[in-house]
């Protein structure tokens, strides 16, 4: 065996060299990996015995990827072009051995090999357009030529991970096979393609599938308007569709050329920058610089869980997703009924379109224990405490758990605004009490933010953080305020939407600008979607304002068909002439002169007022990184991920600019615009958020 260098080795085996990558954790396509990969080729076709050479990589995975910590610093070492030159030129046959997963550059570099044969776990797929980016290697180009336009479409625009099978079927792996036979059939074949005198295939020469596709523009009007609502917004899913049409239409060599310079529009724009941002910020979430990796856990084997409405039951669902035993409890036998049948409604909906099986749906139910008694959660290592928001209601359940629960587990509000640490103070244990705020509805949402009180022991977070990896939740470490981070920032957003109908902006248009924004919806909208009624009581309704107005005319929301809005048959918007009457009827009473307000203005009330008060909540340590609070509003509340963040977004179009609008706005219109010291600081420094450590 030769060493090539660091990552890479060369063995020669009897007539075939076996070229093997060796850079955990993934053999990302780094420098020294590209350097191993040439030289290692060049090696074995100087070799006059070698007839033939096999690609393959130790580790859990052949090439995962490029190594994205080199994007926007200068080049090392050979280009992965230069790399797979060497590859497609070889006079002598290259065969790619894949098992984990052969991703982006990964799925590029076997694409310029001769052959490929893959362990039947392996997946494959090119998932740039995650990052903003399309394939920039070659992936394009090569891709439609193997497995066709249409395929290939799909697989650049989504991301999606291929299986061994469908990508055989598909043409893209010549042999599958057992994972443990993968070196030795992988060697076996290049002997084969040798005795049968097998020509050295080019991916890129293979022109029948794109030239069927030639002609037929409809191919990709059909698709861009299948996927219009999914692709809104973003530029790489039309970056990717203008590349395969390049391949379709174009000589290679020329359709090379189209991928490259759509590339480099990408990587060079502010979308690219902002998902790969969001890449990295989403793992960075789970680092807690005083909560140490190897602070000691709790072992949650069974959880316990109080109100089996609409959260305790989404809640309840992770859990069971996971295999973990629940316990859920009610005050009433009527109120625990509705809420299994709910859990079981949801499993068997997600059943029918094939998504688990009928037997997942029975071993799930079969971990949850309905009761109508709270001492059945007395040996639980875990319990969250899902009722309405009510500080009292909530103080008097951790008064009752903690008498009742053993010591060593773990007391959890699933509150979204209340003081955790007035709640904790009703127990003897206040360093057991931690705030698990699940996002509704929380069988769906990604994000939990996990409220650390004044007392929470450090292995009460660590659990916290663990558990939520488990369940496939992506969780934020926040500290106690009003609202947290999430929802401390919306208030400042729902309170500008209110005050800007008053003064002469109508819902839809504020909706409009947010929604051209990125938003999957705005707050008016959002509103008749959730029910105006949430918390409403008609008994202490008194027309103090536009909800309790719509609602007490019985516009709650599209469940009836009316609210903001006026909805037809299949809950399709429109504007309503009676809200905008009400509207101007409302603000005439309250002394407000209606007045022309322009899309900037809402904008920048809606989202600058949600910056600045991030700016507050990192002021106050209540959030560790302006990166965790991206990683909120994009999990939680819907924020573009092609804008990164609010806090991204903010050091994109410049600290100063915000800062200028919240002055302006507060000599205008008063101290809700007070900017913060940060925020003052920062530009004065010339800094950004990204910068702070």
């Amino acid at each position: 065996m030769t060493a090539i260098n660091a990552v890479a080795d060369l063995a020669i085996e009897g007539d075939i060299a076996v070229l093997t990558l060796n850079s955990p954790p993934v053999n990302a396509l780094s420098a020294a990996v590209r350097s191993g990969i040439l030289d290692g080729i060049a090696l074995a076709i100087a070799d006059s015995k070698v007839k033939g050479i096999v690609l393959i990589c130790a580790g859990k995975t052949f090439i995962a990827g490029a190594d994205i910590t080199e994007f926007g610093k200068p080049p090392l070492g050979p280009s992965l072009a230069d790399v797979q030159a060497a590859i497609e030129g070889s006079p002598k046959p290259v065969v790619a051995a894949i098992h984990g997963t052969a991703l982006g550059g990964g799925l590029e570099v076997a694409l310029v090999c001769h052959y490929r044969v893959a362990a039947k776990s392996a997946k494959c797929g090119l998932p740039e357009v995650n990052l903003g980016l399309l394939p920039g290697a070659g992936g394009t180009q090569r891709l439609p030529r193997i497995v066709g336009p249409a395929k290939a479409l799909d697989m650049v625009t989504s991301g999606a991970h291929i299986g061994a099978a469908a990508a055989a079927e598909m043409g893209l792996f010549d042999v599958v096979t057992d994972d443990a036979a993968l070196r030795a059939d992988a060697i076996a074949f290049v002997r084969q393609v040798n005795a049968g005198q097998r020509p050295l295939r080019k991916v890129r020469d293979l022109n029948e599938k794109v030239e069927a596709a030639r002609g037929k523009p409809e191919l990709f009007a059909d698709f861009r308007r299948a996927n219009a609502r999914r692709f809104r917004g973003f530029d790489a899913p039309e970056y990717n569709i203008r590349c395969i049409e390049a391949a379709v239409n174009l000589p290679f060599d020329e359709g090379m050329k189209v991928e490259r310079k759509l590339f480099l529009e990408l990587m060079n724009g502010t979308q690219s920058a902002a998902q790969r941002y969001y890449f990295f910020a989403s793992r960075q979430v789970w680092n807690l610089p005083d909560v140490p990796a190897d602070t000691p856990t709790i072992d949650v084997k069974k959880v316990g869980i109080v109100g089996a409405g609409t959260m305790g039951g989404g809640i309840a669902m992770n859990l069971l997703n996971a295999g973990v035993p629940v316990v859920i409890v009610e005050t009433a036998q009527e109120a625990l009924d509705r809420g299994v049948r709910t859990i079981r409604a949801n499993y068997d909906n997600t059943a029918s379109k094939g998504r688990i099986t009928a037997a997942d749906v029975d071993k799930r139910m079969a971990l949850l224990t309905p009761s109508l008694d709270l001492g059945q959660l007395a040996d639980a290592d875990l319990v969250i405490e899902a009722v309405y928001e009510n500080m009292d209601v909530k103080k008097d359940i951790f008064g009752k758990l903690d008498k009742l629960v053993k010591q060593g587990a773990i007391l959890a509000t699933n509150t979204s605004a209340l003081d955790v640490n007035e709640i904790a103070c009703a127990t003897s244990r206040p360093e057991a009490v931690i705030g698990l705020h699940f996002f509704s509805p929380a069988n769906v949402m990604k994000l939990l933010e996990v409220v650390r009180g004044d007392k929470t022991a450090k292995p009460v977070i660590r659990t916290s953080m663990e558990l939520a990896r488990k369940i496939g939740k992506i969780a934020a470490l926040v500290g106690v305020c009003p609202g947290f981070v999430g929802n401390r920032m919306l208030a400042q957003r729902q309170r500008e939407a209110q005050k800007l109908v008053l003064e002469g902006a109508l819902p839809w248009d504020i909706d409009r600008v947010l929604y051209n924004f990125g938003f999957p919806m705005g707050p008016f909208a959002m509103s008749d979607l959730a029910g105006l009624d949430l918390g409403w009581i008609r008994e202490k309704s008194s027309s103090a304002t536009l909800r309790e107005i719509l609602c007490e005319m019985d516009r709650r929301g599209q469940k009836t068909g009316a609210g903001y809005y006026d909805y037809d048959g299949k809950r399709n918007a429109k504007p309503s002439p009676v809200v905008e009457q009400i509207i101007r009827d409302f603000a005439a009473r309250q002394g407000k002169t209606s007045r022309v307000v322009s899309e900037q203005e809402i904008l920048e009330r809606c989202v600058y007022t949600m910056i600045n008060e991030g700016a507050k909540i990192l002021e106050e340590g209540k959030a560790i990184r302006a990166s965790d609070i991206d990683v909120v509003w994009v999990n939680g509340y819907g924020w573009p991920v092609y804008r990164g963040g609010p806090m991204f977004y903010a050091d994109t179009i410049g600290l100063d600019k915000v800062l200028a609008a919240m002055k302006n706005f507060e000599a205008t219109l008063g101290a809700d615009f007070k900017p913060a010291r940060l925020l003052e600081d920062l530009v004065a420094q010339g800094r950004k958020f990204g910068d702070l450590k």
